[in-house]
């Protein structure tokens, strides 16, 4: 007996079978029956609830390919800087949160962008010291690969023109060889091991809030990423055992380990899909090289607006000997690879490894790029080729365009190529990078399929070459993102014994003119065939 039936639908099943269903039935978290009205409400007994569509369109329940939800559901109680439009209210910001702290508080901030300031100078310490003489401040770029810090929490560091730089990270300097408060990739862990740790109850009241948020869009998964470093690793994965063990855990949740710990890993016998419909171990995250807006991304060739081509963050020998352990023992490998040069290489060393496997590769879930923002035309048809799966953001092209002509010039023609991936036979799992960009996922649709701006701009899109169509963007957060995870039988369709989630949306996103989709609203969300959201 199913508990639940949606009819009067339209619904987006992604299964060829059922091309034109307008009904499901939904039983005990798992997928009764596809069909026609008729059909699905011929199944209903006495407590069977009964839910009128309306013609809405329906579609499987979205995944967010990858995102950083541990330190974007703790971010969510900090000084939030995403939508500044100058220094000036950075600043009123910061000093409204110093006026509410007890002196010596730490004030933390995330989102900040110099170039949507108009802007492309830096900003440094001098801009904080000032309104905050006494609290420690560090506030995260939008793209979470540099931060800025005041000299107060530069002095509780212990960061000093004496400081060296550390593996893998930057301490600006000014003219004179003085921090100048702004730290690039792993140098932010000096000041950020001396934060305070958020409780146990703290950190599982902000993920369960942030999981309400999630279900507003209709995403019912997450991949889960940490930032560089590894110590996030443990709390993340403690809370989401947690969360799962009361079932409060109201998303399908992969988690990706820190590259750091692959030995352990594979030492103790863990392998990628380790756990159940609910939580379960992707693989690892190792970094290749950082991100275009701090120019620490690796190229094959200098910036335009620099004399020098980014930086390698995890040495490429190092990168090799922990794939091949890592596929050795059954773990799936996600490298953060965004330059060119970054790419080039990780592309060989995955090709040297994995041909040593050939035979028991199709059994695992597919190692995966993430963000493959910047490549090559004879790079771009090399992932498929290798069996290898592409983790993108969508949303990161219309926020970035400017700054990659900026830094790239005639080169960001192969910038975000999303169709020349997908023509090449690549799969795309589809994410937002969150906090990083918004996890609205029909901002990213919307993105991948215009290529523009929400105001329209470029009128024929930003290398419109590369649009996508609604159907393959929408495929990229469902059956993408399922086959990424290696749940392909389980998730990213709506078919017959899957698991119970969808997204009703009111607006129809097949239909309406594509730059609207991104205002798309979600009428319902259901989890495990239990309504999480409803408008």
């Amino acid at each position: 007996m199913p508990n639940l039936i949606l009819y009067n639908g339209k619904l987006h099943t992604q299964d060829e079978k059922y091309p034109n269903a307008t009904a499901i039935a939904l039983r005990e978290g798992r997928i009764l029956a596809v069909g026609g009205d008729a059909e699905m409400l011929a199944l209903a007994r006495t407590k069977t609830e009964k839910i009128d569509l309306g013609g809405r369109r329906v579609l499987p329940g979205l995944t967010d390919s990858h995102i950083h939800f541990y330190e974007w559901a703790l971010l969510l109680q900090v000084v939030m800087l995403e939508d500044t439009k100058s220094l000036a209210e950075l600043q009123a910001r910061v000093q409204d949160a110093v006026s509410k702290a007890k002196a010596g508080a730490w004030i933390i901030g995330q989102g900040w962008d110099q170039t949507s300031w108009g802007q492309t100078k830096m900003p440094t310490k001098t801009d904080l010291d000032e309104i905050s003489p006494k609290n420690p401040v560090i506030l995260w770029r939008k793209d979470l690969h540099l931060a800025l810090a005041n000299s107060v929490a530069l002095a509780q560091a212990g960061i000093d023109a004496k400081t060296p730089n550390p593996e893998m990270g930057v301490i600006q300097r000014d003219k004179n060889g003085e921090p100048n408060g702004l730290l690039n990739e792993l140098a932010i862990n000096l000041v950020r091991a001396l934060m305070p740790a958020s409780t146990e109850l703290e950190t599982d009241l902000a993920m369960q809030n942030a999981m309400k948020e999630l279900h507003k869009f209709g995403i019912t998964g997450v991949h889960d990423f940490r930032i560089m470093g590894g110590e996030g690793g443990a709390p993340a994965l403690r809370a989401f055992q947690r969360l799962h063990a009361k079932n409060l855990l109201k998303l399908r949740t992969l988690v990706m380990l820190p590259g750091e710990f692959v030995e352990q890993a594979a030492k103790i016998g863990i392998m990628s899909g380790f756990g159940d419909d609910f939580l379960r171990i992707g693989g690892i995250k190792l970094f290749a090289d950082g991100a275009l807006g701090s120019r620490t991304a690796w190229m094959l060739e200098n910036f335009e607006d620099t004399d020098h081509a980014g930086m390698p963050l995890t040495p490429v020998s190092e990168i090799a000997e922990k794939i091949a352990r890592a596929e050795k023992a059954g773990i799936t490998t996600a490298i953060h690879a965004i330059g060119t040069r970054a790419v080039r290489e990780l592309l060989d060393v995955y090709e040297e490894v994995l041909e040593e496997n050939a035979e028991v590769r199709e059994a695992r879930p597919k190692h995966r790029i993430e963000h493959i923002q910047h490549s090559t035309p004879e790079d771009l048809t090399r992932l498929a080729r290798f069996n290898l799966l592409a983790s993108v953001q969508p949303l990161h092209l219309t926020e970035d365009m400017d700054m990659v002509d900026t830094a790239l010039g005639e080169r960001a023609r192969y910038t975000y190529a999303f169709r020349d991936l997908l023509n090449a036979g690549t799969v795309l799992a589809f994410g937002s990078d969150c906090p990083v960009v918004s996890p609205n996922p029909y901002l990213g649709i919307q993105s991948a399929v215009t290529r523009q701006r929400a105001d329209g701009t470029p009128v024929e899109g930003w290398y419109p070459a590369q649009r996508l169509t609604v159907t393959e963007a929408v495929y990229g957060y469902t059956m993408g993102a399922a086959i990424a995870a290696g749940t392909e039988d389980k998730q990213g369709s709506l078919t017959p014994e899957k698991v119970a989630d969808l997204v009703v949306l009111e607006d129809d996103i097949f239909e309406i003119p594509p730059l609207e989709i991104g205002k798309t609203q979600v009428k319902m969300t259901i989890f495990d065939g239990e309504i999480v959201y409803q408008k």
